[in-house]
């Protein structure tokens, strides 16, 4: 019997899959606790615009993000932030991601999650800093942080 899934069955199948299995086990394990249904030509025809729609979404937020990627690495884009420091240039605490997602809120009214940031070690000296971005999976932007020391 075809089913498609309408959840991930471990061993099985994922999610949107169409597969062939047994007719005992799916009318009495897949279908009954709502992991299947059988796969008939509408279901397989509306799990198909499901698909579609579903990609065309994927493709506007990567658009988006690509947007967002355009803006932060404008040359004129920057974040400024202020740290009190000692004389060599290290700075007495650090700065981490937290506050950068702060700054660029503040500053640039951009709200970017503190988790997409890929800074291995929090900021420690004064200048600028090359942080990577990860606004989707396939976007990855370079946000420029510029520490400065409080007077």
């Amino acid at each position: 019997m075809k089913v498609i899934f309408l959840a991930d069955v471990k061993g099985k199948g994922k999610k949107g899959d169409v597969k062939e299995v047994a007719s005992g086990y799916a009318q009495n394990y897949l279908i009954k606790n709502g992991l299947a249904k059988e796969a008939t030509k509408s279901s397989v025809s509306a799990l198909a615009g499901q698909k579609k729609a579903q990609e065309k979404h994927e493709m506007e937020i990567e658009a988006e993000a690509a947007k967002l990627k355009e803006k932060i690495e404008n040359e004129d884009f920057e974040v400024l932030i202020n740290a009190k420091a000692g004389e060599d240039g290290r700075l007495f605490g650090s700065i981490p991601s937290k506050q950068i997602t702060e700054a660029l809120v503040t500053q640039h009214d951009l709200k970017v999650d503190k988790r997409k940031m890929e800074l291995p070690q929090p900021i420690r000296a004064l200048g600028y800093t090359k942080v990577p971005v990860k606004l989707h999976p396939k976007v990855t932007a370079v946000l420029k942080v510029h520490v400065v020391e409080e007077n």
